[in-house]
């Protein structure tokens, strides 16, 4: 008895378990839709875009230019709170005479709350501190041309979705803040790479001038510009639809150029408060203090527009030297800044190869012989009319007093 109630129980018991796992795994394997009914979702693909950005990480090339002793090095570490100096030589006078310009690339990847920037900072040693610098901003132009070139080919290649983007994005101009002005090597530096590279004015530092003598040198910096028809690197315009913080933060940011910029890795203790900046006998000066110079504007100008300064790069300066170079060296018509709907540089040349431009041009060579052709011809029907209408008209003759018309 006993065991017959245990056999009718034992297949109940080993059902249950059997149920409910089935019912479980009908619970996993049904779909839910992440989103409410009427919603689609594509509002959504600015966060894919940002997922996949955030994974691939980003490469920004910054180019800093100038003469020894004016805080190049110092800036740059103060701007990206890193060394990229560890083992710097500072060349003695003597060395400096015989020195030529050379161009130091330091690479170092920065991260910050799972964000990785590839940084890659070019400098120049030796600018300007030769005895003849006239052609001492040949190798930079190189450099410049040398990574526009060596992307060209990458581009042309075919691996091209792991390019490797060394391209120069931005170029701080140290300016001399002792030098009342600007001196005719800077004049002639920023006119021969304005059109290659994204040019930023940097006063060097400003801590050495009262607040007078700052803006004094700003207006006579930005006058000098002007008049020798240089194109800095112009911020873009806010949109309508902007919030009004951020509209004033742009309008502040382009008043300020030049930056007037101190740099500093120290660390003082002022009032309680540790902060990064410079002790005088006089007093403290603060780098990231916006009242004391215009570091914090430089760092949110560089930060906040750093995707457009790439996007710069790659629609006007490297299309003005991809079309110069795939229309065979010559002089080619530069691209300014414009708004995409107004450009008129033609898609379909720019893909053609070089082999099919050369066959482009040997025809068009053939079709302009071939017209010059047509018009000669086309001239001589036109003589050879008019000689025939010429001889067909009647010639009037005088004969014993009375006129009379006679064919020829």
């Amino acid at each position: 008895m006993l065991e017959d109630l245990i056999r009718e129980c034992l297949p109940a018991c080993r059902m249950q378990p059997l149920i409910t796992t089935w019912e479980a795994s009908t619970r996993v394997q049904r779909f839910t839709a992440p989103e409410q009914s009427g919603y689609v979702g594509f509002a959504n693909l600015p966060n894919q875009v940002h997922r996949k950005s955030v994974k691939k990480g980003f490469e920004f090339t910054l180019m800093v230019v100038g003469e020894s002793g004016l805080g190049k090095s110092t800036l740059v570490n103060s701007l990206f709170l890193t060394d990229l100096y560890p083992e710097r030589h500072i060349h003695s006078a003597a060395e400096k005479i015989s020195q030529t310009v050379k161009i130091d690339a330091s690479t170092v990847e920065i991260e910050e709350r799972g964000v990785k920037l590839r940084l890659t900072v070019v400098d120049t040693p030796g600018f300007g501190d030769s005895l003849n610098s006239q052609d001492c901003f040949k190798p930079i132009i190189q450099y410049i041309d040398s990574q526009f070139e060596r992307y060209l080919e990458d581009e042309s290649g075919l691996n091209r979705r792991h390019i490797v983007d060394n391209r120069v994005h931005c170029c701080f101009y140290f300016i001399n803040p002792s030098g009342h002005g600007l001196r005719p090597l800077d004049i002639s530096f920023m006119k021969a790479v304005h059109h290659k590279v994204n040019i930023v004015p940097v006063i060097a530092k400003s801590d050495t001038l009262t607040l007078q003598e700052c803006q004094q040198l700003k207006r006579k910096v930005m006058t000098q510009i002007a008049e020798n028809g240089i194109n800095l690197y112009s911020l873009p315009d806010c949109d309508e639809d902007e919030d009004e913080d951020y509209r004033e933060q742009c309008r502040l940011l382009k008043e300020a150029v030049p930056f007037a910029v101190i740099g500093a890795n120290t660390v003082i203790e002022v009032k309680g408060k540790k902060v990064r900046g410079r002790m005088y006998p006089w007093g403290v000066v603060e780098v990231e203090n916006p009242d004391h110079c215009d570091f914090i504007k430089l760092r949110t100008m560089l930060i906040t527009h750093m995707q457009d300064l790439q996007e710069v790069t790659q629609e006007v300066h490297y299309e003005n030297y991809r079309a110069e170079k795939l229309g065979g060296g010559g002089t080619a018509p530069k691209k300014s800044r414009k708004p995409r709907n107004e450009e008129t540089f033609n898609e379909t040349d720019k893909r053609r190869p070089e082999g099919q431009q050369a066959d482009i041009s040997e025809r068009e060579k053939q079709l302009q012989e071939k017209e010059q052709e047509l018009r000669r011809m086309q001239e001589m029907i036109t003589k050879m009319q008019a000689e025939m209408n010429q001889r067909n008209t009647p010639q009037k003759t005088q004969q014993n007093g009375e006129v009379k018309s006679q064919n020829v």
